[in-house]
């Protein structure tokens, strides 16, 4: 593996180290036969995020312990999972087992992926590598990754989110607490996180030969339930969009 950036090598340690509380927290809601997005696990089903992936080379950028790749799989993709966390990738290794499917696992940066120019029809992840890693670097990687035609696609949340939410607090508040205009690196309690303002992403895209076909603002229902967030959050993100699923499409000269 590449030698890490600092705020790689930092995250890297966290997720090996709260890998396995996090499974046991989380994985009863990321469920393989009912794929959805974000906290709130909005079900690609009704998304369309993805739309049809039968016979795609998918590569899930981020991919924890995989459920995602797993649900593709078995639509008939052919996906390659990727993630800093070898301890993510364990769990991986085992939820394949369970579900009686086989891909390879790369352990490695989304900064520095360790594999060919145009391997993919689609690059993507919730939450993963677009949160935890530079998009400076991480879009040039994907826009590399892909064939002429491939999507990138990626849910994260917004920056409307992340300038709602006070450094030393549980949940977001109704006023503004960062600079808009100093988004890039966001420091959390244990890991770095990463957001751009809408106009960067937008050229950091183009820039990449990326051109932007959506941007899904997603609206839980109001009775959604989530192992991530509680009642308060839920309120707030039927207000303001809590997150949102970035679709682009590298274009077919670039």
């Amino acid at each position: 593996m590449a030698e890490l950036p600092a705020h790689a090598e930092r995250n890297r340690e966290s997720w090996d180290a709260d890998s396995d509380a996090y499974q046991a927290r989380h994985g009863e809601q990321l469920r393989v036969d009912r794929p959805g997005w974000g906290v709130w696990q909005l079900p690609e089903a009704e998304v369309g995020a993805l739309g049809e992936v039968s016979g795609l080379d998918v590569l899930e950028f981020g991919c924890g312990a995989a459920q995602w790749s797993i649900a593709l799989a078995h639509a008939g993709a052919r996906p390659v999972g990727l993630d800093l966390s070898a301890r993510q990738l364990d769990h991986a290794r085992r939820l394949m087992a369970v579900h009686g499917v086989d891909f390879p696992l790369v352990e490695a940066s989304a900064e520095h992926v360790p594999l060919p120019d145009a391997s993919f029809d689609l690059v993507f992840c919730d939450h993963g590598a677009m949160t935890f890693a530079d998009p400076r670097r991480t879009v040039p990687e994907a826009s590399r990754l892909l064939r002429p035609g491939g999507r990138l696609v990626f849910c994260m949340g917004t920056p409307i989110l992340d300038i709602c939410w006070p450094a030393d607090a549980e949940h977001p508040g109704t006023v503004l607490h960062l600079d808009y205009f100093g988004l890039h690196r966001l420091e959390q309690p244990d890991t770095t996180d990463f957001q751009l303002t809408y106009g960067e992403w937008i050229r950091c895209f183009r820039d990449h030969g990326l051109v932007v076909e959506d941007l899904i603002e997603l609206r839980p229902p109001a009775d959604a339930t989530s192992t991530y967030r509680g009642p308060q959050d839920l309120a707030w993100a039927r207000r303001w969009p809590m997150e949102h699923i970035w679709s682009v499409r590298r274009g077919e000269g670039a």
